[in-house]
């Protein structure tokens, strides 16, 4: 469930006070890979407000990290009614085809499982190849409509193995967010010493940290 990947990354679980790195991440999708994440063209401030703590109160987000820095990122919604949710994936340009997606989708599947999900629901661009041979790596069924794809998958059921597996990732997780959090400092340490701009946002978003609510 931790181990290190091809890049020589980790997958974990981001906790309360983590929006920033999330927004951040987007925020660094290329042209191609935004879209491909949000279904079409958004802007900066579009994403900024998309990853604002209080919009991620009900996701369940794990990410991948490279030398302290979230790289790719993986998003789980409950939906209404119950038993179903929705997942969507991000990785950044330089850490694609790297087996990034494949272990974001198992914590992915795993959170599922144990929530009762189901059925899992994605939905991509008919363009996005890379996002379709990932769902179909894990037996998702793909549907074509209107240029775009949407992919379901039953999540399987519960068991106490299953359950004692999330928990053990997550307390690894939790440790290792709290061995970052020097790290985190640091470089926000450094981008206060930036342009004036730079730190009046920063500021801003210090300001949002504490009401994260994420579970």
């Amino acid at each position: 469930m931790y181990e290190p990947l091809i890049s020589g990354g980790t997958v974990r679980r981001l906790w309360i006070g983590e929006a920033e790195l999330y927004r951040q991440h987007l925020l660094r999708l290329d042209a191609g890979s935004r879209r491909s994440r949000f279904c079409g063209v958004v802007s900066d401030d579009f994403i900024r407000r998309y990853a604002e703590p209080a919009a991620l109160r009900s996701a369940f987000i794990y990410g991948f990290f490279v030398d302290g820095v979230l790289r790719g990122a993986a998003e789980l919604r409950l939906l209404e009614p119950a038993g179903e949710a929705e997942a969507a994936f991000s990785v950044e340009n330089a850490w694609q085809s790297h087996g990034v997606g494949t272990e974001l989708f198992e914590r992915v599947l795993l959170a599922a499982r144990n929530r009762q999900v189901e059925r899992l629901h994605m939905l991509c661009l008919a363009e996005n190849r890379r996002m379709q041979q990932l769902a179909r790596k894990f037996d998702a069924e793909l549907s074509f409509q209107s240029g775009s794809v949407t992919g379901e998958m039953k999540a399987p059921h519960p068991t106490p193995m299953s359950v004692m597996r999330e928990l053990v990732a997550d307390g690894t997780d939790l440790a290792t967010a709290m061995l970052d959090v020097p790290s985190q400092l640091a470089k926000r340490l450094e981008n206060m010493n930036g342009p004036p701009e730079r730190r009046r946002r920063d500021r801003r978003y210090e300001r949002l940290m504490p009401v994260d609510n994420w579970r």
